[in-house]
This record gives structure tokens, sequence and C-alpha cells, in this order.
């Protein structure tokens, strides 16, 4: 049995430590994202409905107890180890690949894989901010205090009656699906699903997923921030 487990940890080593191991785990785990942000933005996209609807949703998830932790959890190990594995695939593919043709290839690449480390970055540095604004509240007592009150639906809109959090967001958001509609094509690519008659179709379609969940994500700051939705302020802050 000892013997069983030591092979296949070595297995699980050696798959990881491949260049088509590793394109394997970031386009799985990058699924995993995709399918979260997708859901996520259904669940905001809620406060459309108004106060009750959201401030329901947001009661629901929270009802989950540590089932939510949990799945915090998965997802931020979840972006860790697709940061980790591009930024090492990165390095792999750098070192193996001729100059001149390593020159030829970022040539005919598009602005999104140009831009994924950079892109990355950011995107890392934004979901901190959220987690910051919205989850943790820190160093935010008027959201604090609406959180608190189980306002949801007024805490996102104050939120984002503040410039600065509207702007970073929307870079944010932009960055994101930018980086989404990149990886939609190299996740189809890693599965040896891309050929030549596929190709137009999902060069067409993935930005279009792409702007869709942009579209969806980027309407809520912009109407709190325009003053299309307003806060109904119940609550003593």
């Amino acid at each position: 049995m000892a013997g069983l487990i030591v092979t296949t940890v070595k297995a699980i080593i050696s798959f990881y430590q491949s260049s088509i191991g590793k394109k394997w785990i970031v386009a799985l785990t990058g699924l995993v994202l995709v399918g979260f942000v997708a859901g996520h933005m259904i669940g905001n996209l809620q406060i459309f409905l108004g106060q009750e609807p959201l401030n329901k949703y947001a009661a629901f998830l929270q009802g989950l107890g540590e089932l939510l932790w949990v799945i915090r959890g998965v997802l931020l190990a979840c972006i860790g180890i697709h940061i980790v594995t591009t930024v090492l695939l990165t390095i792999q593919n750098a070192a193996a690949t001729p100059q001149k043709y390593a020159v030829t290839k970022s040539q005919a690449a598009s602005v999104g894989a140009k831009t994924m480390a950079v892109s990355g970055t950011i995107i890392a540095a934004f979901i901190v901010y959220h987690l910051r604004h919205f989850t943790v509240v820190s160093g935010y007592p008027d959201l604090k205090a609406l959180k608190d009150s189980h306002d949801v639906y007024s805490m996102v809109i104050v939120g984002f009656q503040d410039p600065f959090a509207t702007g970073f967001y929307l870079l944010g958001l932009f960055l994101l699906c930018m980086h989404l509609s990149h990886g939609i094509q190299s996740f189809i690519q890693t599965l040896g699903l891309r050929s030549r008659k596929i190709a137009d179709g999902l060069t067409t379609a993935s930005p279009f997923l792409a702007g869709l969940i942009f579209l969806g994500y980027a309407s809520i700051p912009v109407a709190c921030f325009l003053g299309i939705l307003k806060p109904i302020l119940t609550h003593a802050h």
C-alpha cells in the first residue's frame, strides 16, 4: 500500500513538472474560476431586482456557514495554484523555446496573451481589494455597519459611490475579462479541441462571452455610481 502511494505521488509530481501537466492544471483551475465568475455575476445582478432579493441571496450564502469558508478556501487555492503554475509554465516555456521562435510567436500573439502576467498581477490585487472592500470591510466603518445590519443591498451601493472603488473595479473587470477571453482559447487548445474548423468560431465566441461577463459585472458599479441605484438607509451608522 505504501509503495502504491509513493508511486502515485511520484507520478503526480512528474506530471506537474511537465509542460503539458502545468497546462492542464492551469486549464482546470481556470475552468473552476470561470464557473465561479459566471455564477457570482448572476447572483450579484439580483441587485437590480431590489433590496429584498439581494439581501435574501446574501443571507442564503451566509447561511452556508462553514461550507461557505470551504468554498472560499477552494477558490483561493485555485487562484493561487493558477497564478503560480502559470508563472512556472511561462518560465519553463521561455527556457525551452529558441529566441528566434519566441519573437515570432510573440508577434503573432493576441494582446491578452502578451499581457497575461501584468493583467494577472492586477487581477490578484483586485481580488484582495474586493475581499477587503465587501467581505472583510476592513477600514470601511459605514459599510461594516450596513453589513452588520444585513443590508447588503445598501452596502454595495454605498461602496460604489466611491469613484476610486468604481474606477478600480472597472479596470480590474476589464483585465479579468481580457484574461478570460485568452484563457478560454488556451483551455480548449490544451484539451486538443482546437482545429482549423472551429478556430474562427472560438476566436469570436470567447471575446463575446468575456464581453457579456464584463457588461454584467460593470453594470452594477456604474448604476450605483451614477445614482441609478440608490441605497435604502434604514439603519443608523
